[in-house]
């Protein structure tokens, strides 16, 4: 108990290092905090949806008809035909046979990670036997989102990292595997660098080795390829061995997790897995929005073309302003600080004069790879762009 309370007070006292906000409206990315506006270069609301009126319209009519909540498992009697519609849509976009829902991306990842593992051996409880004994092995990037580590942490299988992006480093792992089910987990975009996964090649790879790929494409849900797809429609490629996971609550404006993959894997997740069957999912008035979101983002094209001409204004002036980036590749542009008493004091400079910029440092990086994370959004202005780096260009110079 001590040492709670000791834990506790040590945490008090470095509290401002990390420190909560609390806004009184949402950004879009304008929000007002303290009765002061600010422009927020850190939302994940990359499409300025979450405060679309087609949202929330489409959300209020669910409200109206369902009320506020799921409080039943899908498995007994909380399924809805709206969910099996969100579904059938999502998988659409994702291009596979079907898709299931949670009511957050990290469940879904904790679930379907463990599930994937499990699952098998709680088939053997009613009988199924399989013609050979199954070995897991699970294949992670050293820069996955925690809750990537943490379900394949959880699962039990064992699991090897590889170098951030390193071919040659997973491939050296996969040939040295003699499990019989080898999964690739990787983030399609990873959120603290800004960069993406080279998944051609890491496809190549899964043909030669036998193996599953888990991409977790939160941060390219709605925002990469041609039509919003996601980081396999920005790179051209499909697979049987490819298996989605995304969020609802990034490019999409609203809450949840999901997977999308083939339908037997589906039916095995449907009922092996305990983050699913063993919890509420998210409320209707969610599920029906995200399905207006899903329209769109297909209907209104020109909300993803002004992200990307946002994206490319900033790329473009942070260089100018001797600023050097270390990945341009999607709206989550890093400026790696590195000392994380000067990402603070960075912070709290562009935050006193109206500009909300996250500073990521320890456990979100390693210690000493701090970083002010820029995030682009489609309802950012020419002048917040250079606002930011002006402000940025004057703290710097005034250190």
């Amino acid at each position: 108990m001590h040492d709670l309370k000791d834990l506790g007070a040590w945490l008090q006292s470095n509290e401002p290092a990390h420190e909560m906000l609390t806004p009184s409206t949402l950004p879009d990315p304008c929000f007002t905090l303290d009765g002061r506006e600010h422009v927020s270069f850190s939302t994940n609301n990359y499409l300025a949806l979450a405060n679309s009126p087609r949202l929330i319209a489409r959300a209020r009519q669910a409200l109206e008809h369902y009320g506020v909540g799921n409080c039943e498992s899908r498995l007994l009697g909380g399924n809805l035909a709206l969910y099996e519609t969100l579904e059938a849509r999502l998988a659409a976009v994702k291009g596979k046979e079907s898709a299931l829902i949670f009511a957050t991306g990290y469940l879904t990842n904790l679930g379907v990670l463990t599930a994937l593992v499990r699952t098998g051996q709680l088939a053997r409880a009613f009988g199924y036997r399989t013609r050979t004994r199954w070995t897991h092995e699970y294949f992670s990037d050293e820069f996955n989102h925690v809750s990537i580590r943490e379900g394949i942490r959880v699962s039990g299988a064992t699991s090897l990292s590889y170098r951030h992006r390193d071919m040659n480093d997973l491939e050296r792992k996969l040939k040295a595997s003699n499990a019989s089910i080898r999964i690739i987990a990787t983030d399609g975009v990873f959120s603290q660098h800004g960069d993406i996964v080279p998944l051609p090649e890491m496809l190549e790879l899964a043909e030669r080795h036998d193996a599953f790929i888990y991409i977790d494409d939160a941060h390219g849900t709605g925002v990469l390829g041609p039509t919003g797809c996601g980081t396999t429609e920005y790179f051209g490629v499909s697979s049987p061995r490819i298996i989605h996971m995304g969020t609802l609550s990034k490019a999409y404006g609203c809450i949840g997790g999901f997977v999308a993959t083939d339908e037997h894997i589906t039916r095995i997740l449907r009922l092996g897995c305990p983050a699913f069957g063993f919890t509420s999912t998210l409320p209707p008035d969610q599920a029906a929005a995200v399905i207006e979101a899903i329209d769109i983002v297909r209907e209104e094209p020109e909300r993803r073309m002004r992200l990307w001409e946002n994206q490319r204004h900033f790329v473009d002036r942070m260089p100018a302003a001797s600023f050097d980036l270390t990945a341009t590749e999607t709206p989550i542009v890093p400026l790696v600080i590195g000392d994380e008493g000067e990402c603070a004091r960075l912070a709290a400079g562009l935050r006193a004069v109206g500009i909300h910029v996250d500073a990521i440092m320890f456990p979100a990086v390693p210690v000493g790879q701090s970083r002010l994370r820029f995030i682009m959004n489609a309802h950012h202005t020419v002048e917040h762009i250079d606002r930011v780096v002006e402000t940025l260009q004057g703290l710097v110079s005034f250190a």
